[in-house]
Formats: structure tokens, sequence, C-alpha cells
């Protein structure tokens, strides 16, 4: 009965992650109706594939040159609909990074600038390692990612204008080549 029990907990588990912890769908979006057309591209509208494949390698180049060498490129999930954007339970966000397993686009984000800043996230996550990035002070990650993905915009919706602000007077500090040292160290 106890090894019963077990093993319908067990097989349980996976289901109701599914269900209530919505991000960890981006290691599997084909489940939700989304179209993969390689392990880093995937869509909900496959009739924009060359326009997010387009973003997507644009934001590898840049990073890889700007920032630092993505080790492992992430699977991207570009939605061209709220609702594909919803399925993945990330609110009003117009972007997100889920550790190193991939990142998701909203249908506003379709811009170089959010391409870019989520894949410097999914960098911070490769250098530094997910739980370190995820305990890093905030004006890093976010000021980071504000900053060195070039966003146009001159002023920030508050606190993240006061990120990128202490990011780039840090940075000015500690240069590019010094970068990935001194972040381990905050």
């Amino acid at each position: 009965m106890l090894k019963q029990l077990l093993l319908t907990g067990m097989l349980c588990i996976p289901a109701a992650v599914w269900a209530f912890i919505k991000p960890v769908r981006v290691v599997a979006p084909e489940l939700s109706g989304i179209s993969c057309i390689n392990d880093t591209l995937c869509t909900d509208d496959v009739s924009r594939y060359q326009e997010a494949a387009k973003l997507y390698d644009e934001a590898l180049h840049f990073v890889d040159l700007s920032v630092g060498l993505i080790e492992n490129k992430p699977r991207v999930i570009f939605c061209n609909s709220d609702a594909c954007f919803q399925s993945f339970g990330l609110g009003k966000r117009s972007g997100a990074t889920i550790g190193i397993f991939g990142i998701v686009i909203s249908p506003r984000a379709w811009k170089p600038y959010y391409v870019r800043h989520e894949m410097i996230h999914h960098l911070q996550n490769e250098k530094l390692g997910m739980i370190k990035a995820w305990s890093a002070p905030k004006w890093f990650m976010e000021g980071m990612a504000y900053s060195l993905s070039e966003d146009p915009r001159p002023k920030l919706a508050d606190p993240f204008e006061q990120y990128r602000s202490q990011f780039e007077d840090w940075y000015k500090l500690v240069g590019k080549e010094q970068l990935w040292i001194e972040a381990h160290g905050l």
C-alpha cells in the first residue's frame, strides 16, 4: 500500500509542477501548443519565424561580443499572443529568463534591446550560477541588463533607472575585463 502511494505521488508530482509552476513550461513548450523550429527557437506564430530568428541571432551575436560569450545557446520562446505569454504565468513583464532553461518574450518585446536584455540575464545565470544570480543585488542584475543591452529609453521607471545608473557607475570602475570576476564578489 505504501509503495502504491509513493508511486502515485511520484507520478503526480510532474503534472502538479506543470500545472502550478508555469515558468517550468519553458523546458517543453511544445506541450502547450507552441512550435519549436529548432532547439533554440520557438513561437506561437510560425509566420513570424524569420523575424524571431533575426532577433535571436542579432541578440546572441551582440551579447557574445559586448558582454561575454554565451556557452549554451538559450531556448527563446517568442510569443506573438498574450495568451502564449500568460501560459507561462509571467504577469505583465516584457520578457523573462527562467534560469538557464529558457527565455520567454512577450508580444510587446519583439525588439532587439528586449531580446538582448533577456540574453544578458541568461549569461548572468551561466557565469554566476543560478543561485548566485538569484541572490545577486538587483542593481547589478537589472542594471547590467538595461545598460549593456543598450536599451534606448532615456528614462526607465523606478527603480530600474536607478539600477541602470548604479550599474554604470560600478562598471566604469571595474571595466569589461574584470566584470565577471568582480561580479562574483557582490
